[in-house]
């Protein structure tokens, strides 16, 4: 249909003009927290492999063997005949990771909230419309799975516990459940709430509370799996395919809600199952995460010795405290010639635009990996600066 081209063809035009178009761009994964793209051999600091678990021996070796005993599809949905017997031992140690009394695997973190919420939401449940209250900055995929649930959200402040209380208060003799949504680390300015204070304020409110720990697991926490175990949530979910180094995702809650989700969770009963040899990957990855506590250790020094190393040099990294470290530029084509000059220079470095990030804040998002080097981190102090200045 022709007249369907030129009107895309116009809405692309405009995204150009404004700084927001993106293009897929074929890349080659190596060894080292390196990347080939465009035949180029960068650095890369924009990948969420925290770890590096994604090419770690253990994982491929597991995913290999559940390959062989199961073979690369699960054949179905886990209602039909996809939920192999793996499944439920996998599941066991995701709720001990988690303190949880059940936990459930999906496929995606993006399917998980964005068929969770409107399961957990349905005012048929609850007989009255749940009032919700979200984070102003949660992600995409929460925004997707409130949206789907209908009613709307409450946003507050990001990360103000104040006004989410005022909030709560203001609502408190309004029929219907109360529902907080949060992340644990925001995955574009990369701060970390104080998850304690959150689950305290629920419980004051007898507010149910959902956590997303996407960039939290692995990474946060005594024993890598994230900011919430121990806490009593009532629903914590996160993925495999950052610090785990795999994919899918997984929800931590009781035995109870586990079995209604398996009833109502879209996601759960219309997907097909994960490969076995993806799950697999998994499994190893919940035996080794716990005994890399150094790791983690070194990875959050390298992330604040790149916020000091970034400070002293007057850039602005925001609210981050964690392995995510945004250099916050604020106009959209200022950021990708930014984004270009670090290419240019070896480093990969993605310019992040709204919608991503509110108008205004485009940045350029540095995810550090435990796999960086001492030089690497050194490269990128004395690049980016450089780099910034030669774009003003």
């Amino acid at each position: 249909m022709q007249e369907l081209d030129d009107i895309l063809a116009g809405a692309l035009a405009g995204l150009q003009s404004a700084g927001r178009k993106r293009t897929l761009n074929p890349v080659e994964r190596l060894e080292n927290g390196r990347i080939r793209r465009r035949g180029r051999e960068l650095i890369d600091f924009s990948s969420n492999d925290y770890l590096g678990l994604s090419r770690h021996p253990a994982l491929i070796e597991r995913s290999r063997q559940w390959a062989a005993e199961y073979g690369t599809g699960a054949g179905a949905s886990r209602l039909v005949t996809g939920h192999l017997a793996a499944y439920e031992a996998v599941e066991a140690k995701i709720a001990r990771a988690k303190g949880s009394e059940a936990a459930m695997v999906l496929v995606s973190g993006w399917q998980t909230n964005a068929s969770v919420l409107p399961a957990l939401l349905d005012r048929t449940l609850w007989g009255a419309e749940p009032v919700v209250f979200a984070d102003r900055l949660i992600h995409a995929s929460l925004h997707a799975g409130l949206t789907l649930a209908g009613g709307r959200a409450q946003r507050y402040r990001h990360d103000d516990l104040g006004h989410l209380e005022d909030l709560l208060e203001k609502s408190a003799d309004r029929p219907g459940p109360k529902v907080i949504v949060s992340e644990t680390v925001f995955s574009m300015d990369g701060d970390v709430i104080d998850a304690a204070a959150l689950a305290a304020l629920a419980r004051k409110w007898n507010a149910l509370l959902y956590l997303d720990e996407a960039h939290a697991t692995g990474v946060m926490g005594p024993t890598g799996f994230g900011l919430t175990p121990g806490l009593g949530i009532d629903l914590a979910m996160g993925t495999f395919s950052k610090g785990m180094g795999s994919f899918g995702a997984y929800v931590g809650c009781s035995a109870v809600l586990r079995d209604y989700l398996v009833n109502r969770a879209s996601g759960l009963i219309y997907a097909t199952a994960l490969p076995p040899p993806v799950l697999g990957a998994i499994d190893a990855a919940l035996d080794l995460v716990p005994t890399m506590g150094e790791t983690r250790a070194r990875l959050a020094r390298n992330a604040a010795r790149l916020r000091a190393g970034f400070a002293a040099a007057g850039l602005d990294t925001g609210p981050s405290a964690s392995q995510i470290v945004p250099v916050i530029l604020g106009d959209e084509h200022r950021t990708l010639r930014v984004a270009t000059r670090l290419e240019e220079n070896g480093v990969l470095g993605i310019a992040i635009r709204p919608p991503t990030v509110p108008p205004g804040t485009s940045r350029i998002r540095f995810a550090l990996s435990a796999v960086h080097s001492d030089a690497d981190i050194d490269r990128l102090i004395a690049l980016v600066p450089q780099a910034v200045e030669e774009t003003i």
